[in-house]
C-alpha cells in the first residue's frame, strides 16, 4: 500500500511509530522531533527503552578518564573529550558514572550495588525524556504513547506511571484513544528469549494477558494493537535461530548457512487472527523491518538501528477504522 493522501471530509489521523531505541539519547530526540518532522497527530514507542549497559568512567588524576566501550579501552584527557566519550555512551544507549578508583573496585565485588546503581540512572534518564517530552510537545496537540517492553525491567518502568502530564502517556496495560475514533491496548512482554530478559512470559500466559486486554476495547474494527512480540511466522519475526546452551548464544548453523526462524509470538497472531484491528504495531526483531497483511489487519515492525543514532519508524494514516496509507522512514 502507498502512502497516498485521500481526499476525505474527515481528518485522517497520522502516526508515527518507533521501537526498540533501547535507551539511546539520539534516537529519543530525533523520536519527540518526528511529530512536527512528519506532519504526525501521534507519537507510538514500542517497547525496550532502556539502556543494557553501565559504563564506569574513571578518574585517573590530573583531568584523564579511562572507560572501557564496545571491548576497547578509552583514555581521554580534559572536559572536552569527556563530553565526547559521554555523548558516545549515551548514543549507544549506555549509562554512565564518573567515579574514582576505589569506587570502582568496590562495585565490582558488589552486583547488587551495581544492579542498584544501574537501575537509578535508567529511571533517571527515563524521567528526562518525560520532561523533554513535556517541554518539547508543549502546546502542539501531539501526545506521546510509549510502553515498555521484554528488556526494561518493571521496577524502572515505574517511573512512566507519573501524573500531571499532558502529552506524554503512559499506556501499557491500558486501553487509551489516541483520537476521536481508535483504541490501542499495549503489551510489553515477550515469549522466552535465550537472554532471559525482566520481562518475559510463556506464550500461553501472554496469550491470556492479551485476552483481558482485548476486553478493554469496545469497537475492534477501529482497535490498534501495539504488541512488542510480533506475530509468529509473519517474517516481521525472522531471525537466526540461536543455540541456548552457549554462552552467548550463537547462531545455528547447517550446510554452511544459518538457520532462520520465526521467533515471534504465537498467542499474538492468533489474537490477530481472531479479533482483526485495523493495525499491529510489533517490534522485538530489530532486523525484521516490513508492513504485512493478516487479514484486514496490517502489522508493522519498523525495525531498529539504534546503536548507530538511527531511527526507523513507520508513518501510518488511520481514518475511520481503515488504513489509509503508510510508509516506512530512517534517519
Amino acid at each position: 500500500m502507498s502512502f497516498l493522501f485521500k481526499k476525505n471530509k474527515k481528518k485522517f489521523t497520522r502516526i508515527f511509530f518507533a521501537t526498540d531505541i533501547h535507551g539511546s539519547e539520539r534516537t529519543y530526540r530525533k523520536f519527540l522531533n518526528a511529530g512536527k518532522f512528519y506532519d504526525a497527530n501521534v507519537l507510538i514507542m514500542g517497547g525496550d527503552i532502556t539502556g543494557k549497559l553501565l559504563i564506569p568512567i574513571i578518574k585517573e588524576g590530573n583531568g584523564r578518564y579511562r572507560a572501557t566501550l564496545q571491548g576497547t579501552v578509552h583514555h581521554v584527557e580534559g572536559d572536552e573529550e569527556l563530553k565526547n566519550l559521554i555523548e558516545r555512551i549515551g548514543l549507544l544507549g549506555f549509562y554512565y558514572k564518573v567515579m574514582d578508583e576505589d569506587e570502582f573496585n568496590s562495585l565490582q565485588n558488589d552486583k547488587a550495588a551495581v544492579d542498584e546503581l544501574f537501575h537509578q540512572l535508567a529511571r533517571e534518564r527515563l524521567n528526562n525524556w518525560i520532561d523533554l517530552a513535556e517541554t518539547r510537545l508543549k502546546g502542539t496537540g501531539i501526545r506521546c504513547f510509549v510502553t515498555g517492553g521484554n528488556d526494561d525491567d518493571p521496577e524502572v518502568l515505574s517511573v512512566l506511571k507519573r501524573s500531571g502530564t499532558e502529552a506524554f502517556v503512559a499506556c501499557e496495560g491500558e486501553a487509551v484513544l489516541i483520537d476521536e475514533d481508535h483504541y490501542m491496548i499495549s503489551v510489553g512482554y515477550s515469549t522466552p528469549t535465550p537472554w532471559n530478559t525482566p520481562r518475559e512470559i510463556s506464550d500461553e500466559q501472554l496469550g491470556a494477558y492479551i485476552e483481558e486486554m482485548v476486553k478493554k476495547v469496545p469497537d475492534m474494527n477501529k482497535a490498534i494493537f501495539n504488541f512488542h512480540d510480533p506475530p509468529k511466522d509473519s517474517t516481521l519475526d525472522t531471525c537466526p535461530m540461536l543455540d541456548w546452551s552457549t554462552d552467548p548464544p550463537t547462531p545455528i548453523v547447517k550446510a554452511g548457512q544459518i538457520v532462520m526462524h520465526g521467533a515471534g509470538s504465537a498467542s499474538v497472531r492468533q489474537a490477530i487472527e481472531k479479533y482483526q484491528p485495523t493495525l499491529g504495531l510489533h517490534g522485538h526483531i530489530h532486523e525484521s523491518q516490513g508492513v504485512i497483511k493478516i487479514g484486514r489487519t496490517t502489522c508493522v515492525n519498523p525495525g531498529s538501528e539504534y546503536g548507530e543514532g538511527i531511527l526507523r519508524g513507520c508513518l501510518v494514516n488511520l481514518l475511520e477504522g481503515k488504513v489509509e496509507g503508510y510508509q516506512m522512514t530512517s534517519g
